[in-house]
């Protein structure tokens, strides 16, 4: 048996599972869409502007300013396409995304777990031996990386990008075994924490062997990785979630370096303040953390990091979470109704035991 990878969340039960297909039924798939696949890349590359006629340039150029069109999302399938590829174990398929002319690719944990080595299937047909540098169970962050050549067709990482509500979102994988498949929707929420991982939500299709593979907006950006639903029949129910770039990001340059992987910490345990003044109450200062070298008290209201407001608690977790341990951040409190701005220096969530 081989799965085809995508972690899924039942509304009540929340439990994690993976859906399954037989190895026959995926080979059946994937001989009734040769003549698709060749008619996708032949598509792909009709489409792509003449100002850049090589697979590097797909990524220099069309994926940063794409043209204005009737047909934006095959606009953005023409330049990310070449970037997305399909990632298969003994027993497991899913997606991934190219983002280093290294080899590196982004993928989710569940797709390559307890494996050391993958098959990577390029845009173009061609199958490479992908090895799995490391994996991050708590984010379910990957990276597999394949030999570097300068001419990889890489996806732009949209880091820092202010993502919003209701803007255009493209998922790209291989669900079911259909490779090089795009789905279309909307950005439906930003910052969900979904089992304390900060994520995007989205309304594009997302089903088993999505999983790893990019949600991407309208100018090509990177902006997540796809990796599960929420549904109650196991089914794509238009409530899919996609593992913020950002944060993904972070874990995968501790992963290539080799280290183990550390989250910014901040050192305090908060509730929602509610009342006029939303944001984080603080309740708990870990010692020797960055909140208590801030000179954060208990009873101060956390109401904004870098300038972003806080709504409540966990809003507290998304803006800390996407930042790289020992990142200086800027937090704004209400101590006794009054507000003061300090400084505070991350630690990591080795702090934390």
């Amino acid at each position: 048996m081989r799965r085809i990878a995508l972690a899924t969340v039942l509304l009540l039960t929340v439990t994690a599972c993976s859906s399954r297909q037989t190895r026959d039924a995926i080979q059946e798939n994937e001989d009734r869409i040769v003549a698709l696949e060749e008619v996708l890349a032949t598509a792909a590359t009709s489409t792509t502007t003449t100002e850049a006629p090589t697979t590097t340039a797909l990524t220099e150029v069309t994926m940063v300013d794409l043209p204005a069109s009737a047909e934006p999302v095959a606009e953005i399938f023409a330049a990310v396409g070449p970037a997305v590829v399909q990632l298969e174990t003994s027993d497991a398929l899913g997606a991934g995304v190219l983002y280093s002319t290294e080899g590196l690719i982004l993928t989710a944990a569940h797709v390559v777990e307890g494996e050391t080595e993958v098959l990577v299937r390029l845009f173009d047909g061609r199958t490479l031996e992908g090895t799995v540098l490391g994996f991050h169970d708590v984010t379910d962050v990957a990276v597999v990386q394949i030999p570097a050549a300068d001419d990889l067709p890489v996806a732009i990482l949209g880091l820092g990008v202010d993502t919003k509500v209701g803007q255009l979102a493209v998922a790209l994988g291989s669900p079911f075994g259909f490779d090089q498949t795009a789905t279309a929707g909307i950005v439906s929420a930003v910052d969900r924490v979904v089992r304390t991982v900060t994520m995007v939500q989205t309304d594009a299709a997302i089903n088993p062997g999505n999983s790893g593979g990019p949600l991407v907006d309208s100018s090509g950006r990177v902006i997540g990785i796809n990796d599960i639903i929420f549904t109650e029949s196991g089914d794509n129910a238009g409530v899919g979630f996609a593992i913020s770039i950002d944060l993904a990001y972070v874990v995968a340059e501790q992963i290539v370096a080799g280290e183990e992987v550390q989250l910014a910490f901040l050192g305090v345990g908060v509730s929602d303040a509610g009342g006029d003044n939303p944001g984080a109450r603080v309740e708990e200062i870990v010692p020797d953390s960055g909140a208590e070298a801030a000179g954060l008290q208990l009873g101060d209201v956390i109401t904004a990091v870098n300038g972003v407001p806080l709504t409540e608690s966990s809003d507290l977790r998304v803006r800390i979470i996407e930042k790289a341990p020992f990142e200086v951040v800027e937090l704004t409190i209400l101590r006794e109704g009054i507000e003061l701005t300090v400084e505070a220096t991350l630690g990591d969530t080795s702090q934390s035991s």
